[in-house]
């Protein structure tokens, strides 16, 4: 019976727990918009620590784009390899050789 009652009460508190991460204001847990004002607005910032916060994000995004970008271009760029290699029954190693060769030249 006591351990029905400690079973009964760890589980409360996973609960308990589960529904507090759930409906904290901490930053990890937020997923939209207004989420994530609510947790700024907690963090009661001055108007000029959030312009500061704001130019950071604005470089922290402007940064993700560009690696977004690159990562695109490279996926081009290896499938035009592919594309290469099929249509001239080559393997993708010996594509970059030619391709190589050809720099060099």
């Amino acid at each position: 019976m006591n351990n029905n009652i400690e079973l009964e009460s760890a589980i409360a508190a996973l609960d308990q727990y589960g529904y507090d991460k759930k409906h904290s204001s901490d930053l990890e847990q937020a997923r939209n918009k207004a989420q994530m004002l609510k947790y700024i607005d907690s963090l009661d910032f001055n108007l000029r620590r959030l312009l500061i916060l704001q130019e950071a994000v604005n470089e922290l995004v402007e940064s993700e784009k560009r690696q977004l970008a690159q990562q695109e271009s490279i996926q081009t760029y290896k499938t035009k390899i592919i594309n290469l290699s099929r249509q001239f029954n080559m393997s993708y190693d010996d594509v970059i050789q030619v391709m190589k060769q050809q720099e060099n030249s």
